[in-house]
């Protein structure tokens, strides 16, 4: 034990993209060696940049970036594309003072836990299961986290558990709320009844709505933000847009709250390079989007498949994935659900896909048509041998 560092970190768990969930059997059949891995597991895009586009990139590495110097401090560049786009997919008026740019979503995260709850003035409330850097970023900063359930069926937040929460914690009080809409790893978007609490809660509370997927979607409640000076809204270059190896995430909200944001980031947090791809992705967003219908009909196709399947128990998805779970039924005897997801998992893995074991489930990327295809097909040979 290092003695300089904090003893409660010893307790937690690093982030893992990729962790490996329970163990899993040794007696599993061997498969053809496969040459690469469907990567169906991260909720990434299954599309990389046009040529074309990377070639634009390369030509601004080439000509336009000077290594020696630093980035654009202030994103001056980014944040009006980005309020430009905001405005033209809401209709909402947003402006680039009412925009903050991060190092991906997760120091955004982390930047508002810095303003709101560090040095035990606040703490965070959650509803489980929900993307769980929330939770780790918290807990790094000695945060205390407030966990709440959902429904079994539709996975629709506790709200009587959560105002309550909100009335018995005092020491230190719930000062922000995180809600993921459409939710990860569960793919439902909030409810009129979550909304509605949402828009009900005092000023001094900040209610963080995470929109990652809002381009899967088309549900957004950037509208509703000149109404809710407490309200922030985050979204990501990851996901539709293709640039997960960037690291870009931005947050919508009131300007006063983004001049905290500015003040409590690092200076110089996003590489030149970043900014530049992420400039070219939204000046060929509609380049970029094009492959979202198709997408979602995919996924439509998916969990009608999915449906079909005895052993699974599959939800709507508002996301660029779907959710399932085995039904308790379709366990053998003596076989947890964990042990179960675990060595279907591993069976997927064997067969060339990976998907991500997650609160008692797995979540499934929408990939390509033959990532997908696949897929499917290598499921219903891992679940004949169950």
């Amino acid at each position: 034990m290092l003695k300089f560092i904090r003893p409660e970190l010893a307790q937690l768990v690093a982030y893992a993209p990729h962790p490996e969930g329970a163990s899993a059997p040794d007696t599993l059949p061997d498969f053809a060696p496969v040459a690469t891995l469907d990567q169906l597991n991260a909720n990434e895009s299954p599309y990389d940049l046009p040529l074309v586009l990377k070639q634009k990139l390369a030509w601004a590495y080439q000509q336009e970036l000077a290594t020696n110097r630093y980035p654009d401090s202030g994103h001056a560049a980014l944040k009006q594309a980005i309020a430009d786009y905001v405005r033209q997919s809401s209709g909402a008026a947003i402006t680039a003072e009412q925009i903050s740019v991060g190092n991906g979503s997760d120091e955004l995260i982390r930047s508002l836990l810095i303003a709101t709850c560090l040095g035990g003035q606040g703490a965070i409330l959650v509803a489980d299961p929900t993307f769980v850097m929330y939770r780790i970023l918290a807990e790094t900063l000695g945060i205390p986290v407030v966990a709440v359930g959902r429904s079994e069926t539709t996975f629709a937040m506790d709200l009587t558990a959560a105002q309550s929460a909100l009335v018995q914690t005092q020491a230190p009080p719930i000062r922000v709320v995180f809600v993921v809409h459409p939710n990860s790893p569960t793919a439902n978007l909030l409810t009129e009844a979550e909304i509605t609490w949402l828009r009900q809660l005092p000023e001094h509370i900040l209610v963080v709505i995470d929109e990652a997927y809002f381009e899967f979607s088309q549900h957004t409640l950037v509208s509703e933000l000149a109404q809710h000076p407490n309200w922030v809204i985050l979204r990501t270059f990851s996901k539709a847009l293709r640039l997960a190896s960037h690291r870009v995430g931005y947050a919508i909200a009131a300007a006063p709250l983004t001049v905290i944001l500015e003040k409590v980031r690092l200076p110089y947090n996003l590489p030149a390079a970043s900014q530049a791809a992420a400039l070219v992705a939204l000046q060929h967003r509609e380049q970029l989007l094009s492959v979202i219908p198709s997408m979602l009909t995919a996924r439509s196709q998916i969990l009608a498949t999915l449906a079909h399947h005895p052993q699974l128990q599959v939800w709507p998805s508002a996301a660029n994935f779907v959710y399932l779970r085995l039904r308790p039924e379709a366990l053998v005897s003596q076989t947890s659900a964990d042990g179960a997801l675990a060595r279907l998992t591993e069976l997927l893995k064997r067969q060339g896909t990976l998907v991500r074991q997650i609160s008692g489930g797995l979540r499934v990327t929408i990939g390509t048509p033959e990532e997908n295809q696949r897929f499917l097909e290598r499921l219903a040979i891992a679940l004949a041998h169950l």
